[in-house]
């Protein structure tokens, strides 16, 4: 029998990594209409996953690295 999509994602969840698993929830906020209000918080969650941000880079630039990596990921 093929699990259903609800338990597909609960098992993705639990097998994600701590930083993978903020960074999707990042990507959801913002998708669902949400903006980053806090850009060192997003360098932050960046940086988690290993990806290397300057303080000066624009949050748009570091939200569409973090989206790229991720979709790597999957």
């Amino acid at each position: 029998m093929k699990p259903s999509p609800l338990r597909r994602l609960l098992t993705q969840r639990a097998t994600a990594k701590p930083e993978q698993a903020q960074a999707r929830a990042l990507i959801t906020a913002i998708d669902a209409g949400g903006i980053p209000l806090h850009p060192a918080k997003v360098n932050q969650i960046a940086r988690a996953l290993g990806l290397e941000v300057s303080r000066e880079a624009p949050v748009e630039a570091t939200i569409a690295r973090i989206r790229e990596l991720l979709s790597q990921a999957s």
